[in-house]
């Protein structure tokens, strides 16, 4: 004969569940590595855009370029009409941010001051062949040798 048991009755016999936990998962070799690459440099412009409604944007961020952000400008018509414009098509395509601005197209590079234009291009050769952004620099009148991060502060500021 068999025995019907409720709802109620078969919960009250059934065994506590346990909560299920996964062993701790070991990063692999590859995502290991993947904290140890840099991928994004913050920078402070030594002038700063100044945009339409008037506000200064110094500090931003450029990624590392890929070998499509380096290819591209080579087809753009108006790098072929002007070679000296890849500067500002490539810079366009790596910076990601400049103070609010997350749209950097070429027309917010064109409207750029000359000397912080010249800083990016040595920030990106030096991100992109370097791999960082510092640099050693001499003191003119003691001799002395050290570091500095070009990334970070005007020039002459601690």
């Amino acid at each position: 004969m068999r025995r019907r048991i409720g709802l109620d009755e078969l919960i009250e016999k059934a065994p506590a569940p346990q909560q299920a936990t996964a062993p701790a998962r070991q990063p692999g070799p590859r995502e290991d590595r993947r904290h140890l690459l840099r991928t994004e440099f913050e920078f402070e412009l030594p002038r700063g855009y100044l945009d339409d409604d008037g506000v200064l944007h110094r500090h931003g961020a450029m990624r590392l370029a890929t070998a499509r952000d380096e290819l591209m400008p080579q087809i753009d018509l108006r790098v072929k009409e002007n070679p000296a414009y890849l500067s500002v098509v490539l810079l366009s395509h790596v910076i990601t941010r400049l103070g609010d601005i997350t749209d950097v197209h070429t027309g917010v590079v064109e409207r750029m001051y000359a000397t912080d234009v010249a800083f990016l291009q040595d920030f990106y050769q030096r991100v992109n062949s370097e791999g960082h952004t510092r640099a050693a620099v001499t003191c003119p009148q003691c001799d002395g040798s050290f570091e500095i991060d070009l990334a970070g502060g005007r020039l002459g500021e601690s």
